[in-house]
């Protein structure tokens, strides 16, 4: 099982970190109609539009993609990882209770 989240790990990684990079830069089918029909002129930036990962980049630079796609898979990875950690720890300690109350 461990060899199978290092395996995920390291997949992950690498299409964050390499396939990024050939990913187009067109806009995709969503993005064109709206283009097309004029709705984007009353769009607004979001809130978040001048951040550091702001339109999939590191610093709004191109060149980073790859960066930010794996310092993005590292935070969900590290944020999973703890969610599953306390969830295990919160079924083994109600596990316990189950085997201590049977013994009895």
């Amino acid at each position: 099982m461990k060899k199978f989240f290092i395996g995920f790990a390291v997949v992950s990684l690498l299409i964050a970190g390499v396939l990024s990079y050939f990913a187009s830069g067109s806009p995709d089918g969503l993005d064109k109609t709206v283009e097309d029909t004029g709705i984007a002129e009353h769009a607004r930036e979001h809130p978040f539009a001048g951040s550091t990962f702001a339109d999939y980049a590191f610093g709004g630079d191109d060149r980073f993609t790859g960066l930010a796609g794996v310092l993005g898979v590292v935070v969900v990875l590290a944020v999973s990882f703890g969610l599953f950690w306390l969830l295990r720890k919160k079924s083994d300690a109600q596990k316990s209770d189950a085997q201590k109350s049977d013994a009895r």
